[in-house]
């Protein structure tokens, strides 16, 4: 219902009117809403928002009395959309502002900021602070125009030497002569002009244009049907105009990227693994290349073991802390402290000479150095003003984080539930622990490390801008289950569930991340405070990013703590399948036979062969109603690892425990806990076990119906509200370009939210989203996109040619138009015009693993393929450790091959 209520004016001050009318068709069902900071429009409060009435379907209308105060007539507004089901939608952008004289009235005439408009993408701060950053020509300013109209517009890809101009029928808008045409002047992010018009027939037609302001001459219109303006000029009021964007072509702008780990990276003066500092190299590099952004993993603390396992970039003890390994030594210690790393030199030269990053060895050496660092310059560095300042603006998360570190390192684990004290966070306390320390101690200690990598990294990025470089971080959909926010606050996830991923072309059983699942309608409630804060700390050092597994702002694959596979996984949000539905049609349901794991003497013969009788004993049990069934001792999949970890480690060993997983999945419904067997979900490739066949054919043809329905249609609704009430929120919080990592079981709804907000989706060659096809064309991609031909969860260009003969050979022949046999090795040309494919690709983006670009050199390829894969996601223990085997150093004076590829990125029209 509409906000009609009537609004008090005082007396005593001369009462303007604002009128707003917005340009919007909607559906029924649908209303606009006015948000403003004025008392009048609800002082920026959603709840207090006026609702405009209904004009047209172009327009909708809202008058409002305002009583301007001296000094307080700044207006800043913007409108919502609340839809037919209640959920609101702002519109993009928070520019709407203007000032007010109390003695005149304003009529504002708006157009709504569609968040997923192409233009908007322009004013991230990739494009606005570092791609598009240059110094406009110096315009003339307006003489003081006793003005009956203001015109404003955006265009973000004019030149530097261009602006926009008006012209019109009116006789102030020189009556369609371009000779005569207003150049308007750029405010910000707006184009505007002010004038007087005359004519009082209505309407005025008008037009944008783009003048040269070198030539001092009209150059072309915007292209569509005139614009209309049915306001004529009235005393004592100003109509505003906000056209939104000039009908300009808007995807003419393209870059290219590289996208490679930090610790890939190798310079001469790097530890064993790449620093924040070699970013610098590989910006110089990229500068030359014509290359335009660098992609990065995830760069946060991992240390939760001390040991190799730590190596997994996506399993952050803390989603604010930088991780240690990245930091440089040399730039700790400066030249005064330089000769306590003189020691040093002998293992930084065995460690740089290794072609994979020994990550225990490397950390442990930086740790113990800086320790010893820390107790020469603790105290000077806690003294100065950057640190202090520092400081204040994380101490947020830096002093849980430096607690948790101590706590860790004292007690031998990061589980915090076993530590003798601070078991449970108490912020309190750990404010005492700072304020009784006078430099905080041994607490200083990891504080003194993040600072120095927060240095670091800051002049890595302000080097990578003044190049002309932008960066794109990476942002884990998880925290790890033992990690600094998971102490600080509990209850903002769902420690009894596992993040995960259903099976998919990385693995057949499905992925088991070990996350704890977030628990939205929590975070909700101080408006996605912990995610706000994530997002802003990753501003101040990366330009854009991606959201690893952005379908987990849909629904999240959930698996219970009991289970260790993703196979026994089920969407959360998720409505269930009801019991009664069964029955609807014609299944003759019962609970046990689908829902519990179905085991016959057949199905123990094909799992366990000749030990089958073995294993009937030991794990087994014969019930007298239901027959073979899993012993208690064994009946999850837990309870197997565990059971398997404690023995030795054999060939019959791993075939019996993972014959026994197999069998603990072997069901085709979970039953939703707690629903008195009435609501029940799907297990995830149900069709594909033994359970379903061995069902009647009659019933497994009645299953698979509600089975599709339950994954791929009924959902919808549901995953489409739940993404809107996150993202739009979350890509608000800083202005960073947003892309997604969208693959997978991808719901319907997903490119309609993506679209929606401006995010950009991810098209990858190998990995069609539309199932009929079995490779995508990078020349189909949507405009707000990223191609690439791999990523790092993928083996590179070369090392997939080597995979799959018959996939290879399909490719050749109907992907690159080849006749004929396709080469055994992925040779030089081949990678080339695989990189050219992308490169010609619409899509804003094209990025590449470094590994796919030196692949088009048979000088600079790395021999064997199989050593440039940085993940296998099919392995859940893999070793992050991949490093480039050139030093970057080298790479830079490679004219050649650098000369080459910056052709191949001008041609395609992307440097």
């Amino acid at each position: 219902m509409c906000r009609t209520d009537t609004l008090t004016i005082p007396t005593q001050t001369i009462v303007p009117l604002l009128q707003f009318n917005i340009r919007y068709a909607t559906h029924p069902g649908q209303t606009l809403w006015l948000s403003g900071n004025l008392p009048e429009l609800g002082k920026n409060k959603p709840e207090a928002a006026l609702c405009l009435g209904y004009v047209n379907q172009q327009f909708w209308q809202l008058d409002v009395p305002v009583a301007f105060k001296a000094g307080l007539n700044k207006l800043h507004y913007r409108y919502l959309l609340k839809g037919e089901d209640g959920q609101w939608v702002a519109e993009w952008g928070n520019d709407r502002s203007l000032s007010a004289e109390k003695d005149q009235d304003l009529v504002l005439v708006d157009t709504w900021n569609y968040a997923g408009s192409y233009e908007n993408a322009f004013y991230t701060a990739p494009f606005s602070q570092v791609l598009f950053k240059r110094k406009s020509l110096k315009q003339s300013k307006q003489d003081g125009v006793q003005a009956s109209h203001v015109f404003r517009v955006k265009a973000p890809l004019l030149k530097a030497e261009q602006t926009l101009c008006l012209l019109g029928s009116d006789p102030a808008l020189g009556e369609w002569s371009t000779r005569l045409a207003l150049p308007m002047q750029k405010t910000n992010d707006w184009y505007e002009v002010r004038c007087k018009l005359d004519n009082q027939q209505q309407p005025i037609a008008y037009k944008y244009g783009v003048w040269d302001l070198l030539a001092n001459k009209f150059l072309h219109y915007e292209e569509g049907e005139n614009r209309e303006l049915f306001l004529s000029p009235l005393p004592k009021r100003l109509v505003y105009l906000h056209d939104g964007f000039a009908r300009l072509p808007n995807t003419t702008w393209k870059g290219a990227g590289v996208a490679i780990p930090v610790f890939s990276l190798r310079s001469h003066n790097s530890f064993g693994v790449g620093e924040f500092g070699d970013i610098k190299l590989l910006a110089d590099w990229a500068a030359r290349t014509g290359i335009r952004m660098i992609q990065l993993l995830p760069i946060n603390d991992t240390i939760a073991t001390h040991s190799w396992i730590d190596s997994y970039p996506y399993a952050a003890i803390s989603a604010f802390a930088l991780h240690p390994m990245y930091i440089n030594l040399a730039e700790v210690a400066g030249t005064t402290h330089a000769k306590q790393l003189r020691s040093l030199r002998k293992v930084q030269e065995q460690l740089n000479a290794l072609s994979v990053v020994d990550y225990e060895k490397v950390i442990n050496v930086k740790l113990n150095t800086l320790r010893d660092l820390y107790e020469t310059m603790g105290n000077e560095c806690f003294a100065s003003a950057a640190y202090q300042t520092f400081f204040a603006q994380n101490k947020h998360w830096l002093k849980p984080y430096a607690v948790f570190c101590e706590c860790r390192d004292r007690y031998g684990t990061c589980v915090y539930e076993q530590w003798p004290r601070y078991a449970q966070y108490n912020e309190e306390e750990i404010d005492q622990l700072f304020a009784s320390r006078k430099t905080h101690g041994s607490l200083g200690f990891y504080c003194f490390v993040q600072f120095h990598l927060h240095c670091q990294l800051s002049a890595a990025v302000q080097y990578a801008h003044q190049k002309g470089i932008i960066l794109k971080g990476d942002i884990p959909i998880g925290i790890y289950r033992y990690s600094v926010d998971a102490w600080v606050a509990p209850e903002l996830y769902n420690m009894n569930w596992q993040a995960g991923a259903p099976p998919d072309d990385f693995t057949a059983i499905g992925q088991n991340w070990g996350f704890p699942t977030y628990n939205w309608a929590r975070m909700q409630q101080d408006d996605f405070l912990w995610w706000r804060q994530r997002f802003e700390q990753m501003s101040n050092y990366f330009d854009a990013f991606r959201i690893d597994h952005i379908l987990g702002f849909f629904r999240i694959w959930s698996i219970p703590t009991h289970a260790v596979q993703g196979l026994l996984g089920r969407f959360v949000p998720c409505l269930p399948v009801l019991a009664e539905e069964f029955w609807q049609r014609g299944i003759s349901f019962s609970v046990h036979r689908f829902c519990q794991p179905f085991i016959t003497h057949e199905i123990l013969l094909d799992l366990f062969g000749e030990d089958h009788f073995w294993v009937r004993e030991q794990f087994l049990i014969n019930d007298a109603q239901h027959g073979l069934q899993l012993s208690p001792l064994y009946d999850t999949q837990q309870k197997v690892v565990q059971y398997f970890d404690s023995l030795s480690a054999d060939a019959l060993h791993e075939k019996v425990k993972n014959g026994l997983l197999q069998l603990i999945a072997n069901v085709i419904l979970f039953e939703e806990p707690g629903s008195n067997h009435t609501r029940f979900h799907f297990r995830i490739s149900m069709d594909k076990t033994s359970s379903f066949r061995y069902l009647d054919k009659a019933t497994q043809e009645a299953l698979m119906p509600l089975y599709h329905d339950y994954f791929y249609y009924r959902q919808d609704s549901c995953w489409y509200r739940e993404a809107m009430q996150k993202l739009p929120k979350l890509k608000a919080a800083t202005n960073m370009l947003v892309c997604g990592e969208d693959l997978g079981m991808v719901p319907h709804c997903v490119p309609d939210v993506m679209t929606q907000n401006g995010i950009l989706s991810l098209e990858i060659q190998r990995m069609p989203k539309n199932p009929n096809s079995s490779f995508f064309n990078p020349a189909d991609a949507p405009y707000l996109s990223v191609v690439t031909p791999s990523t790092h969860d993928m083996s590179t260009i070369r090392g997939w040619w080597e995979e799959n003969r018959e996939r290879t050979q399909y490719f050749y022949n109907h992907e690159m138009k080849q006749w004929g046999e396709a080469p055994y090795f992925c040779e030089a040309w081949i990678n080339r015009s695989i990189v050219q494919q992308h490169l010609q690709s619409p899509a804003m983006w094209s990025i590449f693993q470094l590994q796919d670009l030196l692949g088009i050199s048979d000088v600079l390829r790395r021999l064997d393929p199989r050593e440039e894969r940085i993940n296998d996601p099919a392995n859940p223990r893999h070793y992050w450790q991949y490093r480039m085997h050139l030093h970057l150093e080298e790479l830079l004076i490679q004219s050649t091959f650098n000369e080459g590829l910056r052709e191949m990125i001008v041609a395609a029209g992307r440097a």
